[in-house]
Parts: C-alpha cells; sequence; structure tokens
C-alpha cells in the first residue's frame, strides 16, 4: 500500500551524541522524501557533532569520535536539511518525543527558524505501541517478516520506519491512510512546545507542566510573576520551549 499524500512527507532519523534534548548533538541524520506523486528521494549525512561522543553511546550506534572528525558540523548543513524538510510533514519512531524536539534545538542553534506551523508529524512508534507493544526490530519482523539490519544505523532504521508505517496501514482497516489523521491518532497529549513544557488544558489555554507551577496557566505565571520567564530564558531549557514562551509574552503584551 502506497501512501496518500497532499504534501511530500519525510521520514527520517537521527543519531545522537545522547538523549538530552537540550544538550545532545546529531552524528548522523538520514532523510527519505516521499512525494504524492509517488517519487522518492534519500539522503544521509554523517555530522560533527562538536563534543564528544560518549563511549557508552558508540557501542549503540558504533560513531566514534575519530568517524565525523571530518565530517561537517550541523551548522554547516542545516540549511541543506531545512531546503529538504521545509515543504513536507514528518515521520519517524519515537520522533514525537525525540527526533523531531532535537531536530528543531539544532536548526534553531544553527539560526534557522525551524516551527511545526502547517506541517503535521506521524510517530510511527506510537502506532505500533498503540496496536503492538514492541521495539523497531520486532515491528519490523512482524509487520513485514523482516530483519531488521545494521540496527542503529540512521539510514537502515529510517527505512525500516517507511515500511513498516506501509504495512500498518494494510493491517490495520481502521488507519486512514491520510498523513492529518495519522498525526492525529499518534499524538500522545497536546503540546505547545517539543519538549512537553508547556502543555495546552481543556480549554485550549498554555499551562506549565513542571515545576512549582505545574497546572498553572502560563498567562497567569507571566503576569503573577515576571521573574518566571527570565529565569526560564537564562536557564538549561530547550531552544524551542523558550521560543514558545516568548511568543505567549508577547502574544500578552499586544492584548494589553
Amino acid at each position: 500500500m502506497e501512501l496518500k499524500l497532499n504534501k511530500p512527507i519525510c521520514f527520517f532519523d537521527l543519531e545522537t551524541t545522547g538523549i538530552d534534548v537540550a544538550k545532545d548533538r546529531i552524528v548522523e541524520i538520514a532523510i527519505f522524501k516521499v512525494f504524492p506523486n509517488g517519487n522518492k528521494e534519500s539522503k544521509t549525512w554523517l555530522v560533527n557533532p562538536t563534543i564528544p561522543i560518549p563511549y557508552q553511546t558508540t557501542l549503540v550506534h558504533g560513531i566514534t569520535d575519530e568517524k565525523v572528525a571530518n565530517e561537517p558540523t550541523f551548522k554547516e548543513l542545516a540549511s541543506q536539511v531545512y531546503n529538504i524538510i521545509k515543504d513536507s510533514d514528518l515521520a519517524g519512531y519515537n520522533s514525537d518525543r525525540f527526533d523531531i524536539p532535537l531536530l528543531a534545538e539544532e536548526l534553531l542553534r544553527a539560526g534557522v527558524d525551524f516551527d511545526m506551523k502547517n506541517r503535521v508529524s506521524v510517530d510511527v512508534q506510537t502506532i505500533f505501541h498503540k496496536k503492538e507493544e514492541r521495539t523497531l526490530s520486532a515491528a519490523l519482523k512482524f509487520y513485514c517478516g523482516q530483519s531488521l539490519e545494521n540496527a542503529h544505523s540512521a539510514e537502515a532504521d529510517t527505512m525500516a520506519t517507511y515500511e513498516i508505517m506501509k504495512a500498518q496501514l494494510e493491517r490495520y482497516p481502521d488507519l486512514q491512510n491520510d498523513i492529518k489523521s495519522l498525526s492525529e491518532f499518534t499524538t500522545r497529549k497536546k503540546i505547545a512546545d517539543f519538549a512537553g513544557m508547556i502543555a495546552f488544558d481543556k480549554e485550549d489555554n498554555e499551562i506549565f507542566t513542571f515545576g512549582k507551577h505545574k497546572g498553572v496557566k502560563v498567562d497567569t505565571v507571566l503576569e503573577n510573576e515576571p521573574g518566571y520567564f527570565s529565569w526560564i530564558q537564562n536557564a538549561d531549557f530547550p531552544l524551542y520551549t523558550k521560543k514558545v514562551l516568548t511568543a505567549i509574552k508577547l502574544r500578552k503584551l499586544n492584548t494589553k
């Protein structure tokens, strides 16, 4: 089954220095772009993260400091990456919780003003977990009858994710072959930022999801404790969270 697309969709996967969205860096990125007319293109880059790759992380994906020493930095690649994804929806495996947030951080750090406006995302892991509760390798075996060779290679994981999503559409008649519907199915909760530190309540008001103001409206906190905004901006929070918080503050100022 081929995907029914109204716009291109980019399946992508990242290998990184670790799992901290705010601090860690990309060491490999693979993108597989599918167009509505059925055309496809793919691109994979090794990336110099400019920080050491921990030994325990190298054991997972096999990428060492020496392997990427002469590769371009993400800042040098940012415009190429953005040009591929700028007109596309996004899909990946655990992408809503990790790959998209970390990619956003890298792009913002490189001066590219990335956001999810006018695009949706589909997390293939969420479909899998809602239906079967297994891992990526098990998903490929279960849905496609294939073994995942070179697991934790960004390119292999990206292609496996694409094949799994098509097989999921074949297996589950209740899943609509429509990217927006799949995005809604894979969305765990409605959040304002990628890291989930600012979410929406039942009335669609932004609320904090952490710390002493957990569950409190952002507008209320900004009104009653102006210093909280400055604390977040100067602390080690994801850049996209800071961007969203700034937008909320500016919106509040403009309505006064």
